[in-house]
């Protein structure tokens, strides 16, 4: 009796066996099988596939890529026209609005809109990740690419499953290095922030900037990254049984911000937290920008410039009535005092926006030298101030010949300062910090936002001013997970559950992409050989480095991307030109605004911040 109830028990429990293996609760490492988790089903379908705007290439008349896959040329809906074998370099040039395709001596018009296909690859390796690059960089691009021209441009959209999409994103969001749990918090953030985003009535669904989500494709070796996403498979965020709007930044500056603050919006946002973050403020990694300011500067002491200028903007008009000249140069601080933070933007937020202080300062005034121009002072023998009269000659009627204009230089007037002198009264400052305190002290973190968190620290010397949250500080904060995860040893759904604490983890159970097989007749002819196509060519730099002037290189981006090059040392001067990767440069000077130094190539002068140059 005994052993037949054994051996009937066997029987049941391998009957369970295999229904729990068909029903994926004993194969965790199969996609869309975590049913150990405890997360539910989504409620709906959703097409996994996102579309991407790739901006960031700032691609105009020109697009190479190399394939590493077989893919179809389509003109439309219909059928491929034309079959490129895997390794086929391509380069897609625009004239006159016209796209022309060009390989292997051949051209073809293509007219104002392609599409590049995926198919499979029947000799591809299991786990084997294939798509384009563009030729000679690194990352890969997984998906079907669509080019159109747009404002006189070629407009690249990237179509991707979601899973290949965040292997672009998660890694540069956030980091590899960072713990998996954290990575995984924000794989969920980002899926479903893509997911929500979808508009099947818009050409594309996300850019890869940082106006949506940073996407720079597909690079190996992020193995944290490939884990937190693999073991988040199709996990989104809900809300009332929709998908949450996923909104994070780097740093929250040690609050969350509620959606409703920062962007006017009618929807349901109900699941997000607003208070204070112990753990970003925590974690040393977190943004902080400071400014030092002394309570007594000394006769030979100078003051921060940026202190100075503040100071010359706000009492603009007390010294020009004292007589004193209202710029930095001639302003000398002595004492400061009282310095305070308060008047928060809302209730209860640790978003204040006034500065007060107290100074005690020497001004001085400033005058333009006469200059008297001297005969000695010109060249006579260019320069002709009086007319000369034809001679007179027999039966001839004298024609005055005109005077030349006389091309007198105008020399640059002389600054002459007078001796500095103390004004007796000390000024009471009321100082917005947005944008007049923000933009002397060079504290502005966010460029889009002007949001930053202000701290005052005091010692017997002086006063630090501390600004903190990089972003617009709504929902999760990256470092705030981080911290999360490394200190405190919370998972993915704790760090999730903190900063949408009304939210609700679902998974979507959409299958992997699986590519189409080509026409037979299209893949029977293989192609030609690639050629190299070069990267872009940097500008010589053969100048000599005076003193003070050193060389740099540009090291702070990524391979494919580029560093913006302005008229003046602010982000709001005009773009002159990209600078590519390894671009060489002499810096000319470190400018007065903190962060910027003008540089100079044999074909141009501009400003780029030093925070993405390494010195030779």
């Amino acid at each position: 009796m005994t052993f037949v109830y054994q051996k009937a028990t066997k029987a049941a429990l391998a009957v369970l066996m295999i229904l729990m293996i068909l029903c994926g609760i004993l194969l965790p490492g199969i996609e869309g099988s975590r049913a150990e988790d405890g997360i539910a089903t989504a409620p709906h379908a959703i097409d996994p596939i996102v579309r991407v705007l790739l901006s960031r290439l700032n691609i105009t008349d020109r697009m190479d890529v190399t394939l590493t896959a077989p893919y179809g040329l389509h003109f439309g809906t219909g059928n491929a026209e034309m079959y490129f074998e895997k390794g086929s370099q391509l380069a897609f040039l625009l004239r006159n609005d016209v796209i022309y395709l060009y390989y292997q001596g051949m051209s073809l018009r293509c007219g104002s809109q392609v599409q590049l296909k995926k198919y499979a690859d029947q000799n591809a390796q299991p786990e084997e990740r294939s798509g384009f690059y563009l030729t000679n960089f690194d990352p890969l691009y997984q998906g079907d690419l669509s080019l159109s021209v747009t404002d006189g441009k070629i407009r690249p959209i990237l179509s991707i499953h979601v899973e290949d999409y965040l292997l672009g994103v998660v890694p540069y969001e956030m980091n590899d290095l960072f713990p998996v749990e954290a990575l995984k918090a924000q794989t969920v953030a980002a899926r479903t922030y893509a997911l929500r985003k979808k508009n099947a009535a818009a050409d594309y669904d996300v850019v890869d900037t940082t106006n949506d989500q940073v996407f720079r494709g597909y690079v190996p070796g992020n193995t944290h990254t490939e884990q937190a996403i693999k073991e988040t498979y199709g996990v989104c965020g809900f809300y009332k049984g929709k998908l949450a709007q996923c909104y994070y930044s780097a740093s929250n500056g040690g609050q969350t911000e509620l959606v409703e603050s920062v962007w006017k919006t009618d929807g349901d946002f109900s699941y997000y937290a607003f208070g204070k973050d112990p753990y970003d403020v925590e974690n040393p990694a977190s943004t902080v920008r400071s400014f030092p300011i002394r309570k007594e500067y000394k006769q030979s002491e100078v003051a921060p410039f940026g202190l100075r200028k503040l100071l010359a903007d706000m009492l603009f008009d007390e010294l020009t009535q004292l007589g004193f000249d209202p710029s930095p140069e001639s302003i000398q601080v002595h004492q400061v005092s009282e310095v305070k933070l308060d008047t928060p933007s809302s209730r209860d937020s640790a978003h204040l926006t006034m500065l007060h202080m107290t100074v005690r300062i020497s001004g001085r005034t400033r005058s333009e030298a006469k200059t008297t121009i001297t005969l000695e002072d010109l060249d006579t023998e260019e320069v002709f101030l009086f007319e000369t009269l034809a001679p007179i000659t027999p039966n001839h009627t004298p024609t005055p010949t005109p005077a030349p204009t006389a091309a007198i230089p105008t020399p640059t007037p002389e600054l002459v300062y007078g001796p500095f002198t103390p004004i007796e009264e000390a000024f009471v400052l009321d100082i917005p910090i947005f944008p007049s305190a923000e933009n002397a002290f060079g504290m502005n973190i966010s460029t889009n936002y002007d949001n930053e968190i202000w701290a005052l620290v005091e010692d017997q010397t002086g006063y630090e001013i501390q600004a903190r949250r990089y972003g617009h500080g709504v929902g999760m904060s990256q470092r705030g997970a981080e911290w999360m995860a490394l200190t405190y040893e919370k998972d993915f759904k704790e760090i999730l559950g903190f900063y949408y604490p009304g939210m609700k983890l679902m998974r979507y159970d959409f299958a992997a992409p699986v590519p189409p097989v080509p026409e037979a007749e299209l893949a029977a002819t293989a192609g030609p050989a690639p050629t190299v196509t070069p990267r872009p060519t940097l500008m010589p730099v053969t100048m000599n480095a005076a003193p003070g002037q050193w060389y740099a290189v540009v090291t702070g981006i990524a391979e494919d991307s580029t560093l913006n090059l302005r008229s003046r040392p602010d982000l709001g001067g005009d773009i002159l030109m990209r600078l590519y990767k390894n671009q060489r440069l002499l810096v000319l000077q470190r400018c007065p605004e903190e962060g910027w130094v003008q540089v100079q190539t044999d074909a141009i002068t501009g400003y780029v911040m030093e925070s993405f140059l390494t010195e030779e």
